[in-house]
């Protein structure tokens, strides 16, 4: 059984926890199908009225893994990009409400995963930043339909552009983060968002997050094209550049090949 994801019932909620916390959370391939699987799990069990999806070790996630990425050709990065869709599938398209609690770090898909939520609950110790770029890629697990769901897409296309590190303070400002608490207190604050949640009509509560998710546009159509995007970028000399810049602690020079 894989530690990479956790899982514990508090009642009607299910706490899912990300547990790579030796790499602050960051996303592998294990990673992405286990909580996919999870995810799903939760949604399918009747016992379980709200999911609370929260990471180990004082951060939320790190984004992708970026010391299993490599170049590499469109047909070996789809099922990886696909498997990290998944997991944005089992949040959009489950029948419970999920609420991120946010500690630390939530980069790159970190952030994708934390606003894919129906509710985010962040700590004004957390940390946002939408940094795909800095590895020669343009982001995905739904960033571009949650991002501009939240923030307006005039502000989405600047932190996709000008990626900027965002307090905790900064990204509920901007829409970004819907509950501020003080550090270390977001889990519960979220388990607290969930219990009054698990109260209500299931079926009620299911329908408003089904139409609410198919709202203003298909998100769906958005996941496809996210893949072919991610497929394309991750054959490119600038994601290459990219990665090794990350391993060598240096900047990385682009040259838009």
């Amino acid at each position: 059984m894989s530690e990479t994801v956790l899982t514990e019932d508090r009642g009607p909620v299910r706490v899912v926890t990300l547990n790579r916390p030796g790499k602050r959370n960051a996303i592998d391939l294990e990673l992405r199908i286990v909580l996919a699987e999870t995810l799903e799990s939760a949604m399918s069990d009747s016992s379980v009225r709200v999911v609370v999806l929260t990471g180990s070790g004082g951060s939320f996630c790190a984004g992708g893994d970026i010391s299993t990425m490599q170049r590499q050709p469109p047909e070996q990065t789809i099922p990886r990009a696909e498997a990290a869709q998944r997991v944005i599938r089992a949040i959009w398209g489950g029948t419970k409400p999920v609420i991120t609690a946010v500690e630390g770090f939530a980069f790159g898909a970190g952030t994708s995963l934390a606003i894919a939520a129906d509710r985010v609950v962040a700590s004004r110790g957390a940390v946002f930043n939408t940094t795909f770029t800095g590895v020669g890629l343009a982001g995905d697990m739904g960033i571009f339909s949650s991002l501009p769901a939240r923030v307006g897409p005039a502000v989405a296309r600047q932190l996709m552009l000008l990626p900027r590190r965002l307090s905790g303070q900064e990204a509920f400002d901007l829409g970004l983060v819907d509950q501020l608490v003080e550090p270390g207190a977001a889990l519960e604050a979220a388990v607290e968002d969930a219990a009054i949640i698990a109260t209500g009509p299931p079926l009620a509560i299911s329908g408003i997050k089904s139409l609410l998710t198919r709202w203003p546009a298909d998100p769906w159509q958005t996941l496809e094209r996210e893949v072919d995007l991610q497929a394309e970028l991750f054959d490119t000399d600038d994601f290459a550049e990219g990665v090794l810049a990350f391993r060598e602690r240096r900047t990385a020079i682009f040259q838009g090949r």
